[in-house]
């Protein structure tokens, strides 16, 4: 019979653990020895925070991440041979906004069951407090990195959910956050709504959502703090 698939959150910001990730997680980390993460040494950091027993020499851990070659995932999986295996993101929950959607797909593939556990996402949570439409909402992943090419995306996401009114979610990377907004506030019409979600989780965490004209009137500096976008232009 083939095994299990578990994904597991991380935290996220510098909230503890016992704050954020319900704590049935620690049963199911102790009965597994693979594991699938991103990075092996913050991997066991993150498993022994969550209440890892199992002594670390004892567990194989195999590495998904950007530099990971697709034809090597196959093997993850197979390596585990029927037992069950986790999936462990770097922070935050598995395969959403990060590269674990291959390997859950592939377990599925494999007739593995998949069981997703509760845990914070930033993305969901930015949703949840912007009071922008949780209806119709899209996560539209980075942005691009040239200011022209980026302005060009901003407007096609302003005028989109302007037609769809589809609330649209994108993140940056922490240290462009301050050239992001700049970007967003000179593109962006006066009425346009524009949530900024930072440190979510953490005793920092500020949660915003305002039109253009009042966030221009704001000096906002989130440079290196996490953060998540979401805009929002109503009829």
């Amino acid at each position: 019979m083939a095994g299990k698939l578990y994904l597991i959150p991380s935290t996220i910001g510098d909230a503890p653990p016992k704050e954020v990730i319900p704590s049935y997680i620690t049963t199911i980390i102790n009965s597994i020895n693979q594991y699938i993460v991103e990075n092996e040494r913050t991997g066991r950091r993150m498993l022994i925070s969550l209440g890892l027993k199992t002594p670390i020499e004892n567990l194989s851990f195999f590495i998904l991440n950007k530099h990971t070659d697709r034809s090597e995932l196959p093997g993850f999986l197979e390596s585990a041979s029927g037992a069950d295996i986790g999936l462990l993101s770097e922070a935050g929950v598995p395969a959403i906004a990060d590269p674990g959607s291959d390997v859950v797909l592939m377990a599925h593939q494999r007739n593995m069951e998949v069981i997703p556990l509760v845990g914070p996402s930033s993305i969901l949570l930015a949703m949840m407090a912007s009071g922008l439409n949780g209806q119709n909402f899209a996560f539209i992943g980075y942005l691009p990195v040239k200011s022209n090419e980026r302005i060009q995306k901003i407007r096609q996401l302003e005028k989109q959910s302007l037609s769809e009114n589809q609330s649209q979610i994108f993140i940056e990377t922490p240290y462009r956050n301050n050239k992001l907004i700049t970007d967003i506030l000179k593109t962006c019409s006066g009425n346009t709504l524009l949530c900024i979600a930072t440190d979510i989780t953490s005793e920092k965490a500020i949660i915003k959502t305002l039109t253009i004209a009042q966030w221009r009137k704001i000096n906002r500096d989130i440079n290196k703090h996490p953060s998540i976008f979401i805009l929002h232009k109503k009829q």
